[in-house]
Order: C-alpha cells, then structure tokens, then sequence
C-alpha cells in the first residue's frame, strides 16, 4: 500500500513527485462532460490527498484541460507542485470538417502532429498561455508512434537545450507503446517515461526491456492507464481496453482477477493500482479521475493493505 503524499524522486536531475499524480484527460472531457465545477473539485480533491503531480497535455479537451488544471492551481504556491504536460501536437482551427474527438464538447480545434524544434517552443508558449504559469517542470514528447525520427531530430534535442538552460526541469517521453519507447531510452538523454498501458495486470509487457532498462540507466517512470482504461475497474460496467470494445479473452480474465480479488476482499481497481506502484522502477502512478468522489476512491484503493497469496494468485491469472 502506498500513501498518496510519498514523494520520490524522478530520474537523475531532482525533480521530485508523489507517488500518486492526476491524470488530467478526464477533466478534458474525456468520453463525457465534466463541468467546471466538477474539474475544479477534483483538482482540489487530489490536493488535499497530498497528491503533487498533475499531468495534462494540449491533447486533452483540446487545450481545456490545461486551461482548467492552470485555474485550480492558480492559488497554490508554484513550488509546492510539480506539473507536467506535453508536446507534439499543435491546436489549431479546422481548414475543413474537424475530425471526431474522444473529448465531448471540446473546443473545434484540431490537434495537429507537430515535432520540429520550433513547433515545441511553439507548444510550450501556448501550454504556459493555457496553464496561466511561468514554468513547466516535466515535459514529454506525446505519442510519436509516426513520428520516431522528427522526435529524435526536433523535439528531443528542442526540450534537452530547454532543461539545459533551466526552462524546464525534465525531459520525457510518453506512449502507449514499449518498443520506441526502449530505444529512446537508449538513444536520448531522458529524465523519465510515461507509460501508459502497458505495465497493467493485464498487459506487463513494460516489466520486459523498458522497465529493466530505465531502473538500469536511473530513467525515471511513470506509469499511466492501469486500469486499461476501464476494463480493471469493473470488466461488467466498462468493457473497454485501451479505448476500444476489449475483447471477449481480456473481458474473462478481468473477471477472474476480480474474483480473485474478491475473495480476499479486495477491490480490482486497488490490484491494479499497486501493482504498477509495486515495481521498484516506477517512480509514479498517474490516475485519471472525473470527480472528488473518483479521486478520493483511488487513493483510498492505493492504500488498501493487499495479501501476498492475491499477488500470487493474479500472477498466473
């Protein structure tokens, strides 16, 4: 179990995080609306948890979660939180039809796949603009699966000349995926990683090669999507994986787990939590969460004592 106010650093330049961050995509109206009212409550529910990391990207609600996230932190001092956002994708009005978003009611701007040196200090402006602050700490490349080598060309050496000169405290990379992730690792002199996906008890394909590699080299993690974006919540109530219809083999074995979990009087979701936390290269776990009440659920499912013979049994699961 871990407590949301744990701190630990994140890769080798001292950036600090709490073990548990908000993920801000949900308050981007992520799936469905959320007011104002409601983004602003949950902010403030991770605050008082002791939560210290708040990750969002221009991605999310299409700028709207930057804008909400900068106005709930607007009246806490600067040093006493960590934010993170990202790059890689400019916000742009439509030339023709906006393409369909997963973000309800976002504002009709297209994200735009942007990875040239001067489209990232373009995306820091607008994302400092949007988030009502003068500085970033953690900044990731945002899912370059298409775009490896304007990544390793343009945005890379953009945010490390960025850290290097103080602007900006870390450098990362954030993705869905392990492969490219691993050879960045390998190639770029990175502070951490965004994992979202694929370290889950579902998928653990993050504990092959990236994890093993970031722990060697000191790279910090964060892992995001333990939930598998619904399916380990309640594999009856949110049949989705990775946001799309899971597939009947993942649905069964959500259920067996839960069964297990039941068994000892466990929550899934509180399994699903820990055991990314568990992994000694995770420095942090980012949870998405659309209300106080969300928010309050998690963490108290963070901090549930969980038996030795469940892990056991989730692991042939």
């Amino acid at each position: 179990m871990t407590s949301a106010r744990e701190q630990r650093k994140l890769g080798p330049r001292g950036a600090q995080v709490t073990r548990i961050g908000l993920g801000c995509a949900p308050i981007g109206n992520l799936f469905a609306a959320v007011s104002d009212s409601d983004a602003a409550a949950t902010v403030d529910a991770a605050w008082d948890e002791g939560i210290r990391l708040f990750d969002t990207a221009p991605l999310y609600g299409h700028g709207l979660s930057e804008q909400r996230l900068g106005r709930a932190l607007a009246h806490h001092d600067r040093d006493a939180y960590t934010l993170s956002t990202k790059v890689g994708r400019l916000l742009r009005l439509p030339t023709d039809t906006a393409p369909p978003t997963m973000f309800v009611g976002a504002p009709t701007l297209v994200p735009t796949p942007a990875f040239a040196r001067d489209d990232v200090l373009r995306s820091i402006e607008e994302s400092l603009t949007r988030l009502s602050v003068d500085r970033l700490d953690v900044v990731h490349v945002h899912d370059p699966d298409d775009h490896e080598r304007e990544a390793l060309d343009g945005a890379f050496p953009a945010l490390i000349e960025l850290r290097e000169s103080g602007v900006i405290r870390a450098v990362g990379c954030g993705m869905n995926q392990t492969e490219m992730l691993d050879r960045f690792v390998e190639r770029v002199d990175l502070d951490c990683v965004l994992l979202a996906g694929r370290y889950t008890l579902l998928d653990r394909s993050g504990a092959d090669l990236l994890l093993p590699r970031c722990g060697a080299r000191g790279v910090g993690v964060i892992v995001g999507g333990v939930f598998n974006s619904g399916l380990l919540i309640d594999p009856d109530l949110h049949q989705t994986y990775d946001y799309a219809p899971a597939r009947h083999d993942m649905v069964m074995r959500a259920r067996a787990m839960r069964t297990a979990c039941e068994r000892h009087g466990v929550h899934l979701a509180a399994a699903a939590i820990q055991f990314a936390l568990n992994h000694r290269a995770v420095s942090s776990v980012v949870l998405g969460a659309r209300s106080a009440a969300e928010l309050h659920a998690d963490v108290d499912d963070a901090q549930v004592a969980i038996p030795e013979v469940l892990w056991d049994e989730l692991e042939g699961l």
